[in-house]
């Protein structure tokens, strides 16, 4: 091929870019003037779990009992579920029931390095759960914080109220 069909080949973008420019001028001004901002409404809250908090329309009725309630409010619950999400971070204990104890590792596997131990029937504080390897069909180890950071399986520790969150 000659170097004179290439060139007539290619397609020519010299001046298609002046709509577009003039476009892209225009929205920079909207968007960098200052009166425009000011009329920009604020997006709603978002609670911790990444809904979107819309309020209840019209009033509450004045007894929870008559709307089939159980005397608590939807909203005055939600108050209290956002309270406790947004206060301190969740704490979460467990009790080692390994008559042994538990051998505590830096890692989740059971070939890891072993770092500590827990005596039976001690609480441990737990951050949080992972997957890891398998002890006695339970694939689950917990990230405990007492002292150092280690791994213990979940296999023998036993929730002392709710599970601990994901990793």
């Amino acid at each position: 091929m000659s170097q004179r069909s290439l060139r007539s080949s290619a397609p020519r973008l010299r001046g298609s870019f002046g709509p577009y420019a003039a476009a892209l001028a225009v929205a920079v001004a909207a968007l960098t003037a200052t009166p425009a901002l000011a009329a920009v409404p604020t997006p709603p809250p978002v609670s911790w779990n990444g809904h979107v908090d819309t309020p209840t329309e019209g009033p509450a009725p004045a007894d929870a009992t008559e709307a089939g309630g159980t005397g608590v409010t939807e909203s005055a619950e939600t108050a209290e579920n956002e309270a406790a999400a947004t206060s301190a971070p969740r704490e979460y204990k467990g009790r080692v029931i390994a008559r042994t104890g538990l051998l505590l590792r830096d890692r989740p596997t059971r070939s890891s390095r072993v770092i500590g131990s827990a005596a039976y029937g001690e609480i441990v504080h737990i951050f949080c759960k992972t997957r890891g390897d398998n002890v006695n069909g339970n694939n689950r180890w917990y990230l405990l914080t007492d002292g150092t950071w280690a791994w213990g399986s979940a296999a023998y520790i036993d929730n002392i109220g709710q599970a601990p969150r994901w990793c």
